[in-house]
């Protein structure tokens, strides 16, 4: 098979439940690192103006609202984003299947809190549907390392593409010099290592 690079006209970003509830049960990543990397994700996206699908699960329980950050980020994203009653697999959800073929892409990044639960069963699923998917580790994880690992090697052995954030947005930007490629550079990643 041949390698096809994601870009910003070819993918569609998926963040799934980057809730501050849901976050706070991360423990194989640290939060702040967890979430910056989500940031860098979406930051990224609206550079590239890719479409991006955020959704969120019982946002009035435990698993509390998305954070704050990406509403002033992608707004729009942020006030389409589909509110799941309360289903495991994203993919199962009507709105948010419809919302991810919408994108009219075929190429999908994922990052979502957690991996083992929330992430894991979306990717393959999207996968057994046809999609190239590649899942960024590092901007989700799981409230145990073993519990990360399993959904992860789960995820590999099922055709889903393993990624971290560096690796995705340097795969997406394709070229620093571009205008883009330039504002993801300040923006994003020395922002970032600023911040």
């Amino acid at each position: 098979m041949t390698y096809q690079r994601f870009t910003g006209d070819n993918a569609a970003l998926l963040l799934i439940d980057h809730q501050v509830g849901t976050m706070g049960w991360v423990r194989s990543i640290p939060l702040e690192e967890m979430k910056r990397n989500a940031l860098m994700l979406a930051r990224t996206a609206s550079i590239l103006k890719m479409p991006v699908v955020l959704t969120s699960s019982q946002e009035t329980n435990a698993q509390g609202p998305l954070m704050d950050e990406l509403k002033a980020v992608l707004p729009e994203e942020f006030a389409a984003r589909i509110k799941r009653a309360g289903i495991v697999n994203a993919m199962e959800d009507e709105n948010f299947a419809a919302a991810v073929e919408a994108t009219g892409r075929k190429r999908i990044v994922i990052a979502g809190v957690t991996n083992d639960v929330c992430t894991v069963y979306p990717a393959l699923t999207l996968v057994g549907l046809g999609y190239e998917v590649q899942v960024v580790a590092d901007a989700g994880g799981s409230p145990s390392k073993m519990g990360d690992d399993m959904a992860l090697r789960r995820m590999d052995k099922g055709g889903v593409t393993l990624t971290s954030t560096n690796q995705a947005i340097a795969e997406l930007a394709g070229d620093w010099s571009t205008p883009e490629g330039s504002r993801i550079v300040q923006e994003v990643v020395m922002s970032a290592l600023q911040g």
